[in-house]
């Protein structure tokens, strides 16, 4: 046997971090208890769930954690994006212990909390929204998706929600890098519960940019091709549609549907490579306004 080779591991429960090294985000959620005052659960079983046109997050829970019951009594919730901070990440293993009111766990609580962005207009009545975190680098604010079933295990007590994403908020130095791809903010890390003892985190480090193969693009033909059927009434100029030669034939006929949308919407029926450099990735016009 090599000094190296693979070994079995026995699969225990929460075997993302007993069985394996699984590298998690951290995230406060912010709920709005009984009592009215916003708490703040720090949770790192939270994942995108449904990526194209829902838009929603996945949270994993106890069913009997505070953010839970205040998930399930009020519908509403906000996933707030620390940065990486020791003094902040000691703070969430202080706010994580299980067993406290939220009148207990908050007087501990080092975060600055605001009011939520949501517009008047974005609002419910009848509804009392959380307080987001101030130092948060984006935020989502979110509603419980009651279209699919709570997933509720009572032996285990683990329970999962879907949250509907309503509203992304962001800080204004990483929404201008998040659209010229450059910057990356300091996000933390977690690697889970280990040996009773410790949680365990990591500073992520500067991630690089590997361009897709040319290779592995479309043609300008076969672009064009398939853009001259998505609408009749809106024309593409064969430089417009080389601005989409890189997308993988699988997305491009979304992406040319998107493009048509956004024209059809500003009254152009003509696509041109400039119009492209102005919704390219659907949020430069976001970009302009901002």
């Amino acid at each position: 046997m090599v000094e190296n080779d693979f070994t079995s591991v026995q699969i225990l429960d929460n075997f993302y971090q007993t069985s394996s090294y699984f590298p998690m985000p951290v995230v406060l959620i912010s709920t709005i208890s009984p009592s009215g005052k916003t708490n703040l659960g720090p949770y790192s079983l939270c994942f995108p769930y449904i990526i194209a046109e829902k838009h929603s997050m996945l949270l994993i829970s106890r069913s009997n954690s505070n953010t839970a019951e205040n998930i399930r009594r009020n519908k509403v919730c906000a996933i707030n994006f620390i940065p990486y901070n020791k003094k902040l990440l000691k703070n969430c293993v202080m706010l994580g212990y299980p067993g406290e009111t939220t009148e207990e766990k908050m007087k501990n609580n080092k975060f600055t909390l605001i009011p939520s962005q949501r517009t008047q207009e974005e609002r419910e009545p009848l509804i009392t929204y959380p307080e987001i975190v101030d130092e948060a680098i984006q935020v989502f604010e979110c509603t419980l998706d009651e279209s699919f079933q709570v997933y509720n295990n009572e032996d285990t007590l683990e329970s999962h929600y879907v949250l509907k994403i309503n509203k992304i908020v962001m800080k204004k130095e990483w929404k201008k890098s998040l659209f010229q791809g450059k910057e990356f903010p300091d996000l933390p890390i977690d690697f889970g519960y280990r040996n009773n003892i410790n949680f365990w985190f990591s500073k992520h480090s500067t991630p690089y940019a590997e361009p897709i193969p040319k290779e592995k693009g479309n043609s300008v033909n076969t672009v064009s091709y398939a853009a001259q059927r998505v609408d009749p009434e809106v024309e593409w100029t064969e430089e417009a549609c080389e601005k989409l030669v890189k997308v993988p034939r699988i997305f491009l006929k979304k992406a040319l549907k998107v493009c048509v949308e956004i024209a059809k919407k500003e009254g152009i029926t003509l696509i041109t490579p400039e119009f492209m450099e102005k919704i390219r990735n659907k949020r430069a016009i976001e970009t302009e306004e901002a």
